[in-house]
């Protein structure tokens, strides 16, 4: 009727998902997700941070300078 997916999808998903990769193996993945969730929203919602004092410009000519 809305389209999109049901409970009877995300049950078979599931199952799917714990026939492949085992009970024990779920936590793991869960968390792995979400670290990566939560990474992914921190790098698109936190500006981006550059140093610009002559320090930092001299620490990064010296690393140049070395390779």
């Amino acid at each position: 009727m809305f389209g999109g997916i049901g409970i009877p999808e995300l049950l078979m998903i599931f199952f799917i998902i714990l026939l492949i990769f085992g009970a024990k193996k779920l936590p793991e993945i869960g968390a792995g997700m979400g670290k990566a969730i939560k990474n992914f929203k921190k790098a698109t919602t936190e500006p981006e941070e550059i140093e610009v004092s002559p320090k930092a410009i001299e620490k990064e000519k010296n690393s140049k300078d070395e390779n």
